[in-house]
């Protein structure tokens, strides 16, 4: 059995359009994808059949690591690519493997981007025009995001857009909430909400909101149908992947156990898994084959779209990986090549001439060798020899990756030079001006997207009859924490001016961090 997307009523949504999708976009996307986490994760692979099995290779180590992908195969003896989403190689003619050096550049370049941008405490801001309302929902916010990990959520969400490009939410209602959802659309449809008689004690609603699922989509998962006439709309949202199972099965596997004497293969079981999600029909396909679907009561497609750099024109944004992955080749090259070097120079090595046997006499102090031959003669040779070229060549490379990025050493708190006054904060911010221009961006995408799903969880809950909300009440500002250290007596002299300007002291408090009365 095929998708029969018939229930939708939607001819935006076509089976033969999905089915490509999944055959050709899927693959496709999910080794690129994969490529890209690979090189900020840069994994470490047992060797086994990748690293060459011919003859003895004395620079042969029992692991290779992702980012070896990019390493000439000068260097390497082999050429990488990935087949079915595993790395494999193979031999070049006779070349021999040499020393490998790989310097994950990338890995703490985006772990400091995560850092700047959330590094502190996301404010959500309610721009309800009734005080008390305003703190009602700012509290139901905060038991979204904390019953989906608080913190942790947001610095996912960071790693997952830096890598990708970009990550999508996905909010999804619990069971219980679906229910509620379903049981008011069938009393009286959506339109008809809750908007008299006793509300829930806030405590209750605040139980409720913690329910409410922010799931994040890994990119290779993400296969949306967009709007034809405008890419920033989602129509429908697929997601395809493997689902494992807490089963296994016992065929076509590679570990094997003993039964009866026998060697079964046995591995753990999965299923292929189809979702297509629209504003009013879900559908969940197993191996192709229609497992379940139920009606969205939403009335809309709850994904909120998030682009890590704006990149007009495409639904992807700007990768912070994939913008570094060729400088971080070309370094893992250099550094290569000068290991390659400095084995074969910082090693004395010696020439021995008209000595018999001497291959079996050892190198070592308080030996001595005679022979009988007058031509007899031992030359000596190798030593590490400087060049500056390369060093600089080096150098000038992780320069490269700092403008690229916008994340120097001096982020990691690597110093190498003399730096200057930097206790004033406008010399800090001029050291990391970079760094902070690039943050800025990212926190208008980011806060946008986030701003989006508060407003989807607080409409939820609106529908739902949990906590009823007007439209314009549920406009939120975000408001990011500032990454570089507090100086707490300039904000305190800030504060002092504001109060002198008439600014309430209900707002000064709220800004310094404190609660007014």
């Amino acid at each position: 059995m095929g998708f029969d997307f018939s229930a939708f009523n939607d001819q935006r949504l076509k089976e033969a359009y999905v089915e490509w999708l999944i055959n050709e976009e899927w693959p496709r996307r999910g080794e690129h994808f994969g490529r890209l986490w690979d090189y900020y994760e840069n994994p470490m692979v047992q060797a086994g059949d990748i690293c060459r099995t011919g003859g003895f290779d004395e620079t042969w180590r029992p692991y290779i690591q992702a980012q070896e992908y990019g390493l000439p195969a000068r260097i390497t003896g082999r050429v990488y690519g990935w087949a079915g989403g595993v790395l494999s190689g193979r031999d070049v003619g006779d070349i021999r493997r040499k020393e490998v050096v790989i310097e994950n550049d990338i890995g703490w370049r985006i772990n400091a981007m995560v850092d700047f941008l959330f590094s502190k405490e996301v404010a959500i801001v309610s721009k309800a025009p009734q005080v008390e309302r305003r703190r009602e929902i700012e509290s139901i916010l905060r038991a979204v995001f904390e019953g989906n990990g608080g913190a942790v959520f947001f610095q996912d969400m960071a790693v997952l857009g830096s890598v990708y490009g970009f990550v999508d939410c996905l909010v999804r209602p619990n069971s219980n909430l679906l229910s509620r959802l379903r049981r008011r659309l069938s009393e009286g449809g959506i339109s008809e909400r809750f908007r008299s008689g006793q509300a829930e004690d806030i405590s209750s609603v605040l139980g409720t909101a913690g329910q409410i699922d922010l799931e994040l989509i890994e990119a290779s998962r993400a296969l949306p149908v967009l709007e034809e006439d405008d890419y920033r709309k989602i129509g429908f949202y697929v997601q395809h992947f493997y689902q494992l199972l807490n089963d296994v099965e016992e065929s076509g596997g590679l570990v094997s156990r003993i039964f009866n004497g026998k060697s079964l293969p046995v591995r753990q079981k999965s299923v292929v898994v189809t979702e297509v999600l629209g504003p009013h029909i879900w559908q969940k396909y197993e191996n192709f084959e229609l497992a379940a679907e139920e009606v969205n009561p939403l009335g809309f497609v709850p994904v909120v779209h998030i682009q890590n750099i704006a990149q007009p024109y495409f639904y992807e944004g700007l990768s912070d990986v994939e913008q570094m992955s060729g400088l971080q080749d070309e370094l893992n090259t250099r550094l290569s090549d000068r290991a390659s070097r400095l084995t074969f120079q910082s090693f004395r090595m010696y020439l021995a001439k008209g000595i018999e046997g001497i291959e079996d006499k050892p190198v070592s102090p308080g030996r001595m060798w005679c022979t009988e031959n007058p031509d007899a003669s031992i030359e000596e040779f190798g030593g590490d020899g400087n060049a500056p070229s390369e060093n600089m060549h080096i150098a000038e490379i992780r320069e490269a990756m700092d403008k690229i990025s916008g994340v120097t050493p001096v982020v990691a708190g690597v110093l190498k030079n003399k730096l200057g006054n930097l206790t004033s904060g406008v010399a800090l911010k001029m050291t990391f001006m970079g760094m902070l221009t690039k943050t800025a961006r990212k926190q208008f995408t980011y806060g946008q997207g986030i701003g989006r799903i508060c407003r989807m969880a607080l409409e939820i809950l609106d529908r739902a009859g949990v906590y009823p909300t007007e439209a314009s009440e549920r406009q939120i500002e975000i408001k990011f924490g500032n990454p570089l250290p507090d100086d707490e007596m300039e904000k305190l002299k800030e504060a002092q001016i504001k109060r002198e300007l008439g600014v309430p002291s209900s707002r000064v408090l709220e800004e310094l961090g404190y609660e007014s009365e």
